[in-house]
């Protein structure tokens, strides 16, 4: 789809649909309404967050026809803020209305051995990997590559979930059957001394722009804390935002992709994984980059000029998990006196355990101020919620 339409500019006014409802797909449609656009969320959750925020939210899946026909009918282009999309009916959907990020990413992205396998013909630097189907293959990752590794689902796996560790090869079996699926990929355990992401941006004429690393710190393998400028060597921070614009070539690119590295401690930047949609470390760039990831995101897929990527001061991002809402909610008043730090609140109904609930963006002087002004105003939010004394 992105060669027929190479010089179309969707104007503000134009009705974008978003495929997913949840707090990406909110974020976005904040930064979309602001400049005039109008959108509709298609999400089979009665209640999903965006939709409190969207023009319409067609209740329903994608992989109904009967929901395409009406969002068709009612939309100019269409987006997704998350990949785990039915790819027949998002490919059925582009015949008759642009997808950005397109179709061929979506397939690609999604599946994990046809990510590796496109990073690999790319020229990408990755972990070794091995393509995994049956017990057979097992044995010759265990040949080729050994333990200890990490066994990871080809589909559906996100925060963690669909990996396993191996450090035996004894394991390597029972670990494929624990995961309950019939592809995975076999990854070299990287002993790494950092995780950072890069966002990468490109519309439809070609116009391409990177925002600055960001450093990631991960608890239980969800995302904790982000911090930017990430701290890295110049010249890693180079490589990996050529990398970041070569996969956005690769793919001819239409909206954003956020590529997840490992820098080792031996100087190697390797890709881990890529998102082509705005990811959870650019969350930071709604208070501290001069043009959101939200609405780069917009005027990448409209075709509009992007904006610049500059940050206007360090910032820091800590996660707020369904957890903190435990024995009770917190008292979110605590943290909107302090200098610096901005919440945000997803309004999803319920609360559990590693669920993403909101988040917490903290400004200052430098990234040191940053990630402590947020981890302190997190802490007096975890102590609020265990504390039971009336106000």
């Amino acid at each position: 789809m992105t060669a027929a339409y190479p010089y179309t500019i969707w104007e503000p006014g134009a009705t974008i649909g978003v495929l997913g409802g949840g707090q990406l797909g909110r974020m976005f449609a904040m930064a979309a309404r602001r400049m005039g656009y109008r959108i509709r969320v298609v999400d089979p959750d009665p209640h999903p967050p965006a939709a409190a925020v969207a023009d319409e939210h067609l209740c329903g899946s994608v992989a109904d026809p009967d929901v395409r026909r009406r969002l068709i009918a009612s939309v100019d282009l269409v987006t997704y803020e998350f990949e785990h999309l039915p790819t027949e009916a998002v490919q059925e959907l582009s015949q008759h209305r642009p997808v950005y990020p397109g179709p061929e990413v979506l397939r690609i992205a999604q599946h994990r051995i046809l990510e590796k396998q496109f990073l690999a013909a790319a020229g990408i630097p990755t972990a070794r990997f091995w393509p995994i189907r049956s017990e057979q293959d097992i044995q010759a990752a265990l040949s080729q590559i050994g333990t200890p590794a990490v066994l990871k689902a080809a589909r559906h796996g996100y925060d963690g979930k669909g990996q396993v560790r191996v450090d035996q090869p004894d394991q390597a079996v029972e670990a494929f059957q624990q995961l309950r699926t019939s592809e995975a990929v076999w990854e070299a355990w990287v002993d790494f001394h950092t995780e950072f992401s890069v966002i990468v941006a490109r519309n439809l004429r070609g116009q391409m722009v990177t925002f600055p690393a960001v450093r990631n710190w991960h608890r239980r393998h969800i995302l904790d804390v982000s911090v930017a400028p990430a701290g890295l060597p110049e010249e890693a921070t180079r490589q990996a935002e050529a990398i970041a614009q070569s996969i956005a070539q690769h793919f001819r690119l239409v909206g954003l992709i956020c590529v997840e590295y490992f820098y080792t401690e031996d100087h190697q930047v390797l890709v881990n994984e890529i998102a082509p949609r705005p990811h959870n470390s650019g969350h930071l760039t709604i208070e501290a980059a001069v043009t959101s990831q939200f609405e780069q995101h917009l005027r990448a897929i409209c075709n509009l000029p992007l904006g610049t990527t500059q940050l206007r001061c360090p910032a820091a991002m800590a996660n707020l998990l369904g957890e903190l809402w435990i024995p009770q909610a917190p008292r979110f008043s605590l943290v909107c006196g302090i200098p610096g730090v901005y919440l945000h609140l997803y309004g999803k109904r319920g609360a559990t355990v590693g669920r993403k609930m909101g988040h917490l963006t903290a400004i200052g002087t430098s990234p040191a101020q940053a990630l402590r002004r947020v981890r302190r105003a997190r802490h007096l939010l975890q102590k609020s919620a265990c504390d039971t004394t009336p106000y």
